[in-house]
């Protein structure tokens, strides 16, 4: 789905302001919003049966094995087809289990015609241990019709296990290098001269390389779409939690221009329904894309071995595990007088003649704005609180 406004700078929108008036301005700025939260991304997961394909898929949706909406993950080959599994935040985001190659009586090149490789953003082909011909071949068909593909090395806590179990220095550093070395060595025996492979446990998405995986994704993916991954991710590193509040903050200039168009309006109320309403949309967003709503928490709480009343226990901000309503969010900004205080002053300039309308619009801008950052900011510190807790982690690391 292609997004007409997805290359206008927030400039651009000060035109249509100038050219159309505020109505259509705050029109486009409505579609602009609207339309980030249906770009499409298509994940390919594939590999050979046994590969651990459809544990990457849960985990990377955040899905407990046992929800009922969870790839099937049964030790023999579960996927016989294309199968979609949407993000349970974002359905714009889908994962697709893939058959394996090796299963099907389909060579490379009609595999990918027959799970209809042009809708994938991208592939990523995972391996329970060296990746085989079958892989190869995928992966050289992939990079002929021009797609991006990752290989992933999965079920690296179990190898790390074993070989402890049977080593007297045993070494966790040297053992991932050499797990590392050996795949990059067989794929270059078969044609890849800088294949990079990314080391990952889909029960321990925290620990190996799913951060390097992250960032590689996130970069090589086209700009319009790398906010939409990161969205969706699963918190499993600290260093995600600031991408992400990165991300959502670079949205608020434009719901705070939509707010201060929306005041330009001469329609009474139209202004704070409005506000009430892109600051309950936004709170929302902000909650489950931190991992904050009950749902969420309660798997996190699980997979930590650990009470959700412990988990919840670190969150000071109120709006984490509760559903998001005008009286949550307003007692929340309640505590921040400053921004109370705009709100008021905001009202009451529209009773100044001649100006009262423009100094009303900046004034809803800047409340909107410092809103939102208030409201960003409280919810990315109970991230941090409760990823610390769920890993036993020091604040400092």
């Amino acid at each position: 789905m292609e997004n007409p406004y997805e290359h206008l700078a927030i400039e651009e929108f000060g035109k249509v302001l100038q050219n159309e008036g505020a109505a259509v301005a705050a029109a486009q700025i409505q579609d602009y919003l609207d339309k980030q939260d249906e770009i499409p991304l298509n994940i390919g997961i594939t590999g050979e049966s046994g590969s651990g394909k459809s544990s990457f898929v849960n985990a990377f949706r955040g899905i407990d094995q046992r929800d009922e909406r969870a790839a099937p993950t049964d030790c023999v080959e579960t996927t016989s087809e294309v199968t979609p599994y949407p993000h349970p935040h974002y359905p714009n985001v889908t994962l697709w289990d893939l058959p394996g190659i090796g299963t099907t009586k389909f060579p490379a090149a009609k595999y990918l015609e027959h799970v209809e490789f042009e809708k994938f953003d991208f592939f990523i082909i995972i391996s329970a241990g060296r990746f085989r011909e079958n892989d190869v071949k995928l992966a050289k068909e992939i990079q002929r019709m021009g797609k991006r593909f990752y290989f992933v090395r999965s079920k690296v806590d179990t190898d790390l296990y074993s070989v402890e179990q049977s080593q007297r220095d045993f070494n966790a550093e040297s053992t991932l290098k050499k797990i590392r070395d050996n795949c990059i060595k067989g794929l270059q025996e078969q044609g890849f001269e800088s294949a990079q492979v990314f080391l990952v446990s889909s029960f321990k998405l925290h620990l190996y390389d799913f951060h390097q995986l992250q960032e590689t994704l996130e970069k090589e993916l086209p700009a319009h779409k790398r906010n939409v991954l990161l969205y969706a991710l699963p918190i499993k590193n600290r260093a995600i939690i600031e991408r992400k509040k990165e991300a959502l903050k670079s949205e608020i200039k434009y719901i705070a221009l939509l707010s201060a168009l929306v005041a330009g309006v001469p329609i009474p109320g139209l202004s704070v329904v409005v506000d009430i309403a892109s600051l309950l949309h936004a709170t929302k967003k902000y909650q489950v894309t931190f991992g904050l709503d009950n749902e969420s928490l309660k798997s996190l709480a699980h997979t930590a071995h650990m009470d959700l009343d412990e988990l919840k226990s670190v969150m000071t901000s109120h709006l984490a595990a509760v559903e998001i309503t005008k009286e949550v969010v307003m007692n929340t900004l309640y505590l921040s007088s400053s921004t109370i205080t705009l709100m008021e002053a905001e009202e009451m300039s529209r009773f100044i003649p001649i100006i009262g309308i423009p100094t009303a619009m900046g004034l809803s801008a800047i409340t909107t704005y410092n809103a939102l950052n208030v409201l960003l900011n409280l919810l990315a510190d109970d991230a941090h609180k409760v990823f610390v807790k769920a890993l036993g982690l020091s604040t400092t690391v």
